[in-house]
């Protein structure tokens, strides 16, 4: 790895999250869906966890360590951009095992990472907010204590675990910036008093992930948002495409499917070039 362009795109993944700004952070899942994100102009790239299971026919969170890092050192080859890791709780529950997850992201050449609160227990997904900011102080320790100051995003799973609590979600992102992280995200929450709420609370930029029944990318602009994903959409969009695709010539024998496979195959032949 070259230690000085992955610090340089860590500073400049940094400088891009600017609060009614957002960045828009798309979540490729393989290393030409990442060239063609980046032929289309977006300044940065986000792993998907669910995204890469979808790739390998698995759902998501059923990927290992090695294997989701692994995939994010083909992300980061895939484009000069930088890239941030879904690297989901860390494959540990310990602080200790969080922060080695995160020292091997910074030797794949990272710009950054996500870590979550959920535990993947039934009996207890979110982590008790003790262990999950010890979890996010030992994360950001082994993230801004080398060359490469990666940027650490602490995220809070309450909204997408069933759990909405507004007021417990803001008091854990509010240990996490205590802890050392640099974004804060709370993915699932869609209203916009509740965006607004979290974004006053705190004093990092924070992320939403881009619902359909929450504000589009104006109105998070607007409630002072940082960064803006997709999450594992455009992955799935990809597969909708394909099964409407194999559904037509399955069913009706048509070949209307041609359309967009010469739309898509323009697009590729701009990416892909040398």
């Amino acid at each position: 790895m070259d230690i000085a362009a992955a610090a340089d795109r860590a500073d400049s993944f940094r400088a891009l999250h600017r609060p009614g700004e957002p960045l828009l952070l798309p979540n490729p899942w393989d290393a030409g869906s990442a060239r063609v994100l980046a032929s289309l102009g977006f300044a940065a790239l986000a792993t998907t966890s669910s995204g890469f299971a979808a790739s390998l026919g698995r759902p998501d969170g059923a990927v290992s360590r090695d294997e989701s890092l692994a995939h994010a050192a083909l992300i980061v080859a895939a484009t000069d951009l930088p890239v941030s890791a879904d690297l989901e709780n860390g494959f540990s529950d310990e602080p200790a095992g969080v922060a080695r997850t995160v020292a091997l992201a910074v030797q794949v050449g990272l710009a950054g990472c996500s870590i979550e609160d959920f535990s993947g227990s039934l009996d207890a997904p979110i982590y008790d907010e003790g262990l999950a900011a010890e979890r996010i102080a030992a994360a950001a320790q082994a993230a801004h204590s080398g060359p490469v100051k990666l940027v650490l995003t602490a995220r809070a799973e309450n909204y997408l675990r069933g759990q909405p609590d507004l007021d417990d979600t803001i008091a854990r992102l509010r240990r996490y910036q205590e802890a050392g992280a640099d974004v804060l995200y709370a993915p699932g929450l869609t209203r916009p008093e509740d965006i607004r709420a979290v974004v006053t609370s705190v004093d990092l930029p924070v992320n939403v992930l881009a619902l359909p029944s929450g504000p589009d990318v104006a109105g998070l602009a607007e409630l002072g948002v940082g960064r803006v994903s997709v999450g594992g959409a455009f992955a799935y969009v990809a597969i909708d495409a394909l099964a409407t695709a194999a559904r037509e010539l399955l069913e009706a024998g048509t070949l209307g499917y041609w359309r967009h496979a010469a739309a898509g195959r323009a697009v590729a032949a701009a990416a892909f070039r040398p």
